[in-house]
């Protein structure tokens, strides 16, 4: 017999199955049960008649495998009209359930006969449906019927939804309620009865060496793991790397282009790292903008796309290149447009050097185009688009597969066409950067009272001509006989 003050408090364990009153009355009746679980309930509950009957009254629950579930599931509206028609995506999408499925294992090298099903069965959905995700389902359930009167479904209400999917995510709704105030149900009728609740997580605290056990599992499975992967590539693939200097450079930049023939620009772009340079290996090296429309600006037309990319790059220095000064990476970009009618056309190439140096630079970089000769290609160009584009786009600078000492354009025919400005934001953090920019004080004071050197870029060809000569006196000495070198000596 419950209380007067009509308080029960109750803690239920995952998938942990209490019976309501209308349970009870229904499968102690043995021709009520139709299904396996039906008989099941039937022999729990006479086991609890036995035992003394069940301790809970009003709180009960209701399993991933009870009927409530799928019929929950299947009834959920979108919104709170009373009124409401589902539509007919929602009556497809409710006879999706998202449960664990039986899925037998297929043999990798048996191809599948039929690539496309043109007549799915009903089964062939629910187990091959995109949003198809192994989850289990309780709801703690209350009776808030008036005294005396319980086993009503009308009385039924959902205190708690507890879901768990395949990837151990547990999602409570409502939330526990901690130090908030407790949750209110008010039902409907004359009297206006107000039932408050609260939920609680009674689980057990972890003990420090069971967490500390399962951490020590937890290390035996991600180095077995590691042993496997290792095992099947193999130890032909070790690779000693001696770092002796490392840079970071961070670059944010943003794109602006102009005077283009055609409206709707967008940029492709990507980056070259040379030797010595790494980035994060989760970083993405090339992008797209947004197709952007332009705006008159004077005599040209603008495109400002306002499009920040962030580049992440790491330079290592060895003994070998101690003496010569580093590569920067080179940023490629390609200009192209798309009209109305979804036809796109090249509208520019051009490359860039990350500048060498920290803060905002502001660069505009004037764009060719390739171009044939006659006026059939600027009339396909004009009317069905295209045009010719790079195959490899490196060709800007010096391509990628070039190996030779001299390379010669003659015969590519281009036209000159607008220009790029980019916003760059770089930023430096090394503490041989700080090395290097000591000495390029020293360097400027000295090549300033010499020969009245004032700009930057001066002083890195001076110094790059100084160690080019220096290389080549090293090499030409080398090269030298010995007893050459000996004579010329001791005459000295």
């Amino acid at each position: 017999r419950l209380p007067d003050a009509e308080e029960e408090e109750a803690e239920v364990g995952w998938q942990e199955k209490l019976f309501s009153q209308f349970e009870v009355d229904l499968y102690q009746n043995e021709s009520a049960c139709q299904t396996p679980l039906d008989r099941q309930y039937h022999g729990e509950i006479l086991k609890l008649e036995k035992a003394g009957g069940r301790k809970n009254y009003r709180i009960f629950t209701y399993t991933d495998h009870d009927r409530f579930t799928n019929l929950e599931e299947h009834c959920q509206k979108v919104t709170d009209s009373d009124h409401e028609v589902p539509s007919y995506l929602a009556e497809r999408m409710a006879n999706v359930r998202r449960r664990r499925q039986d899925h037998r294992p297929i043999e990798a090298s048996s191809l599948k006969s039929k690539i496309v099903t043109w007549e799915p069965s009903e089964e062939f959905i629910k187990n091959n449906h995109v949003i198809n995700t192994p989850v289990q389902t309780m709801y703690i359930m209350g009776d808030l019927g008036p005294y005396g009167k319980l086993g009503h479904r009308e009385y039924e209400h959902v205190l708690c939804t507890i879901k768990v999917d395949g990837n151990g995510v547990i999602t409570v709704k409502p939330d526990f309620t901690g130090t908030k105030g407790a949750y209110r149900i008010e039902l409907d009728g004359e009297k206006r009865e107000v039932w408050k609740y609260t939920i609680e997580n009674a689980s057990v605290q972890v003990q420090p060496e069971e967490e500390e056990r399962e951490q020590r599992v937890f290390r035996d499975l991600y180095g077995r793991h590691k042993e496997y992967l290792s095992g099947l590539v193999g130890s032909e693939f070790e690779m000693e790397l001696v770092w002796k200097r490392a840079a970071e450079v961070h670059s944010l930049f943003s794109v602006s282009a102009q005077g283009y023939e055609y409206d709707n620009l967008y940029v492709h772009f990507f980056l070259e790292l040379p030797n010595q340079w790494s980035s994060p290996a989760f970083q993405q090296l090339s992008g797209v903008t947004q197709t952007c429309a332009t705006k008159t600006l004077g005599w040209d037309n603008v495109a400002y796309f306002c499009y920040p990319f962030t580049l992440e790059m790491f330079f290592t220095q060895g003994d070998e290149s101690e003496d010569s000064l580093p590569q920067w990476p080179v940023l490629y970009f390609e200009v192209l447009s798309l009209d109305f009618w979804q036809r796109y056309r090249v509208e520019g190439y051009g490359s860039l050097v990350l500048p060498a140096s920290p803060g905002l630079h502001m660069l505009t970089i004037p764009t060719w185009r390739p171009v044939e000769l006659g006026t059939v290609a600027e009339l396909r160009r004009f009317f069905i688009g295209g045009s010719p584009e790079l195959e490899d786009i490196t060709y800007v600078r010096i391509p990628s597969t070039f190996k030779g000492e001299r390379l010669s354009r003659f015969g590519f025919r281009t036209e000159t066409t607008g220009s790029v400005t980019f916003r760059l934001y770089c930023l430096q953090q090394s503490k041989a950067f700080l090395e290097t920019s000591a000495l390029r004080q020293r360097m400027q004071s000295v090549l300033d009272r010499l020969g009245g050197f004032s700009q930057q870029s001066s002083v890195y060809n001076v110094l790059e001509a100084f160690q080019r000569a220096r290389r080549r006196m090293q090499e030409a000495r080398e090269s030298l006989p010995q007893d050459l070198i000996s004579t010329s000596a001791s005459t000295v």
